[in-house]
């Protein structure tokens, strides 16, 4: 499972934006996430034709290492440099090559139009009343490329009152950027597969793919 600056997560939803919290979220454990890939983005990504792709908010790496396996050039971002350890780790003990880049989205130096996938799994992207993250995001996607951005839902759960993960980007805001020049190919909600790791007690993802179409 992956992460974006880097994943919500189950209790109190802290600053998206704070690496030290990350860093003392990923320090009390030996692993934090089930170390597989995120089914959806398995399901979703698994007949696109390998390109280079971004994983935002990669945590330990289990995305961005999959990616690779399937013949991605990929770069793994988060805001944690513990978790970036780890997943440079796992990388190397995978036998794949990931490009891990420690910085928070909007910090990050990426070129415009540069990614033929950029996969956000449970990013905890801040949202701002300029919409700068979601914007961004669109952003970085080729001409032709994919956006895959896929989050919780909570709705009807006991933990429904985590629902917007203390003002997060969801699936939802990304929609309202999307103009004419994307497609939408998946917007729906579904069952999620997971062998474990903190985000367990979740049962559901609303999963978000569009194509920039120019």
């Amino acid at each position: 499972m992956s992460h974006a600056s880097p994943t919500a997560h189950d209790e109190a939803a802290p600053d998206p934006s704070d690496p030290a919290y990350w860093d003392t979220r990923y320090g009390e454990s030996g692993r934090v996430w089930s170390g597989d890939p995120n089914g959806a983005l398995v399901d979703e990504a698994a007949g696109l034709a390998p390109g280079r792709a971004l994983d935002v908010g990669c945590g330990e790496g289990a995305d961005a290492i999959w990616l690779a396996s399937q013949g991605w050039r990929t770069t793994g971002l988060d805001v944690s440099i513990v978790a970036l350890e780890r997943a440079r780790a796992n990388g190397a003990k995978a036998g794949v090559d990931v490009e891990w880049l420690h910085a928070g989205l909007l910090d990050a130096d990426l070129d415009p139009g540069s990614f033929q996938l950029v996969s956000a799994q449970y990013p905890a992207l801040g949202r701002t009343a300029d919409r700068a993250a979601e914007r961004l995001l669109t952003s970085l996607v080729a001409p032709g490329g994919t956006l895959l951005f896929i989050h919780h839902d909570v709705s009807g759960s006991p933990h429904g009152h985590h629902g917007d993960f203390g003002g997060v980007v969801m699936p939802q805001h990304v929609l309202r950027v999307l103009d004419d020049g994307w497609t939408i190919l998946t917007n729906q909600t579904r069952q999620r597969r997971v062998s474990g790791g903190a985000g367990a007690l979740h049962t559901r993802d609303i999963v978000l793919r569009a194509q920039r179409t120019r």
